[in-house]
């Protein structure tokens, strides 16, 4: 049995969001929840504690659809893909406003535009005869 590509990715990209809501909370401590500028995370990605509450529930998302799965790790790549290109591209028309209940900053947009590339990407294209586990 080969392994999915949909499946890899989950749980890959699933393990670092999960560390990256983490980590996020190390820089976020006097942070007001929604503030609208965060701490930096990584010294270039601005995060608050919301942010950090994102990141944190994507990435189990993420992680429990590549450990179940292809038919889940593809449906859950592809709709937090399609989320996050949604978000890469708002994100810098809400940056300077009160809108902003995230804290993003222009290196946010273009992570969560990268993200969402390669989740997109394989989502849309890689197990195409994907079949459910019980007609195996």
């Amino acid at each position: 049995m080969r392994t999915s590509p949909n499946r890899l990715i989950a749980t890959v990209f699933g393990a670092v969001y999960v560390l990256v809501g983490l980590l996020g909370f190390a820089v976020t401590g006097s942070i007001g929840f929604i503030a609208t500028e965060g701490g930096l995370l990584l010294g270039i990605f601005e995060v608050n504690p919301l942010h950090n509450i994102a990141h944190l529930l994507i990435g189990a998302a993420l992680l429990i659809a590549g450990l179940s799965n292809a038919m889940a790790a593809k449906a859950t790549n592809t709709t937090i893909g399609a989320v996050y290109l949604l978000l890469g591209i708002v994100g810098f028309f809400i940056a300077s406003t009160s809108l902003n209940i995230l804290a993003l900053n222009t290196a946010d947009h273009f992570l969560h535009l990268a993200s969402a590339i390669v989740l997109l990407g394989v989502g849309l294209t890689a197990d195409k005869t994907v079949r459910s586990t019980a007609s195996v």
